[in-house]
């Protein structure tokens, strides 16, 4: 719904005008004048105040999303992770915040987790503290005790959080709406997906379930590995709203001066907790995205203890494959395959300047592919790429922009706890790994069986889309606008080459179906189609090389 249909109930009017009037106190309000429908101006006007002049314009955001309470708290520590879009320097600013909620009354507490589990607190605990360790945006921590006597946290939603969270959701896609349409400088930022993708996150988060499956998957990833521990899950004391979890015991990252005094060896924690890291980055593909101090355990034999499975991250096979590309490119100082990797990765809905993005990505390869691994400080150069691709206006998917701040904060975290230590240093061998995956016969089978899939579905869904195209064409849905420049030789060899990969394909799919007549195991109607196909694409690919050629020489 636009902005003036949520005007029209009276909360939301209500909720609306506190948020403009929060950005008008911290100088944040200056882009509703820009806007040329007076009836949104109207909504969003607000007296001024000069009350937080004197303060960075980074911090105001900061205090700004802090006073709006908790759905734009999230929404700063989900934009703390989009340097790309926000800057390294408000990113930076916003990685601190935190919500200090106020806690739920013990009443609360008590009937919402006799709801959710379907016993009373006395039964399904012999102890339980009222008094929460901890309260946060979303939820409160209990410790209790089970009847074996193990100790336990339970994470328990704050009561109504649901209802509070939904309407700034609906508002927030509302203002990013107004901003994307009049504030010429955020188009290229997308304001509408980049909250929509937020709502979804957040959403999720809000079901403890999911948090419970982050964390059994960790765990079943690092079993039998002796030097991370996670806490074990009982899934019969969990539901949407409840999570109960073993208690680890030991001294959080977040409290430095009790780790120094306790005469561990800081600095073998510190390659412990990056190497579990770059397991799940590099190995696993699944990964804890939130490796802030407090989410470090030091537990006895300098085990690393890891608690927090809310905010995580997935990387595609897709992906994954262009990191290995990009860390190729590094290796071989080969700067224009680098930013083509990145143009490929990046999204841009502006013209960008490419000569202009080429050359800073050569200076960023030349001051950093010279250097040796252990001179090399790895949130500084993935600050510095990352305000490359800023200053570009492209725009980085979710999945990367959360990898590469993870990576940030892992390096800062690592280095608090031993300012000695260098994660580079432990992802040589996992670069190595890589590189020695991508020679396997295996991955190479697995990509042309992925692209021979694609195809398929390609073509299996190509006359559904055109049908799709003619009702739209009839229906006089569909504007076209069109700049012919001699365009019949390349649709000719568009038209050549779907036909080329139909012949492929259907003669593949004879083949592996032996259809006869048949020579031994092998479908000759489909041997013949695939070799005619194969002598089609290389007329095809030679008639392509034969143009270049000739362009080259004009």
């Amino acid at each position: 719904m636009d902005l003036l249909g949520l005007a029209k109930r009276q909360n939301q009017l209500k909720r609306l005008r506190e948020i403009a009037a929060v950005l008008a106190r911290y100088g944040l309000a200056d882009w509703v004048s820009r806007i040329p429908s007076q009836e949104i101006r109207r909504l969003l006007a607000s007296p001024k105040t000069l009350a937080v002049a004197g303060h960075p314009w980074e911090e105001r955001v900061r205090l700004a999303l802090t006073d709006l309470g908790a759905t734009f708290i999230k929404l700063g520590q989900m934009l703390s992770t989009r340097p790309d879009l926000v800057g390294v320097a408000l990113a930076r600013e916003l990685s601190g915040l935190q919500a200090n909620t106020p806690a739920d009354s013990t009443e609360i507490v008590r009937q919402l987790i006799a709801s959710e589990l379907g016993q009373p607190v006395e039964k399904l605990f012999v102890q339980f503290e009222d008094r929460p360790l901890a309260s946060a945006s979303i939820g409160q921590v209990h410790r209790a005790r089970l009847a074996s006597g193990q100790e336990v946290v339970i994470k328990v939603q704050h009561e109504g959080i649901i209802s509070r969270i939904r309407p700034d959701l609906e508002l927030m896609g509302a203002l990013a709406q107004v901003l994307e349409r009049y504030v010429s400088t955020l188009h290229a930022y997308r304001p509408v997906d980049v909250v929509a993708s937020f709502s979804r996150t957040l959403l999720r988060e809000l079901d403890f379930n999911s948090e419970k499956r982050n964390l059994e998957e960790f765990a079943r990833h690092f079993k039998g590995d002796d030097t991370v521990r996670f806490p074990q899950v009982y899934p019969e004391l969990c539901a949407r709203r409840v999570l109960t979890m073993e208690m680890l015991t030991g001294i959080p990252g977040s409290k430095q001066a009790e780790m120094h005094a306790s005469g561990a060896d800081l600095n073998e924690f510190a390659r412990r907790a990056a190497r579990m890291y770059l397991g799940m980055i590099f190995r696993d593909g699944f990964y804890h995205a939130d490796p802030h101090p407090g989410n470090y355990i030091l537990l006895a034999g300098t085990v690393v203890g890891v608690i927090d499975f809310g905010m995580v991250g997935r990387i595609s096979e897709e992906f994954r494959e262009s990191l290995e590309q990009m860390l190729i490119a590094v290796s071989r100082r080969d700067s224009e395959e680098l930013a083509d990797i990145l143009l490929n990765v990046c999204e841009s809905s502006a013209e960008i300047l490419e000569p202009a993005f080429r050359t800073d990505v050569a200076d960023f390869v030349a001051d950093y592919a010279y250097q040796s691994v252990k001179d090399i400080e790895l949130a500084e150069a993935l600050e510095r790429l990352t305000e490359i691709i800023r200053r570009h206006q492209l725009v980085l998917p979710s999945e990367v922009s959360l990898l590469l701040k993870t990576l940030i904060m892992l390096d800062g975290t690592a280095r608090e706890l031993s300012p000695t230590f260098n994660v580079m240093e432990l992802m040589e061998p996992f670069r190595g790994q890589m590189l020695r995956n991508r020679l396997k016969p295996k991955r190479w089978l697995a990509g042309w069986r992925r692209g021979f899939y694609k195809l398929e579905r390609m073509l299996s869904r190509a006359p559904r889309d055109l049908e799709s195209v003619l009702r739209r064409l009839r229906s006089g849905r569909v504007e076209i606008k069109l700049e012919h420049r001699n365009l019949q030789a390349a649709v000719n060899r568009l038209v050549a080459g779907i036909l080329t990969g139909a012949l492929f394909l259907g003669s593949a799919m004879l083949w592996s179906r032996e259809i006869p007549p048949r020579l031994g195991a092998m479908s000759l109607p489909g041997a013949l189609g695939c070799v005619t196909a194969l002598v089609m694409g290389g007329m095809i690919l030679m008639a392509i090389w034969k143009d270049d050629q000739r362009n080259g020489t004009d």
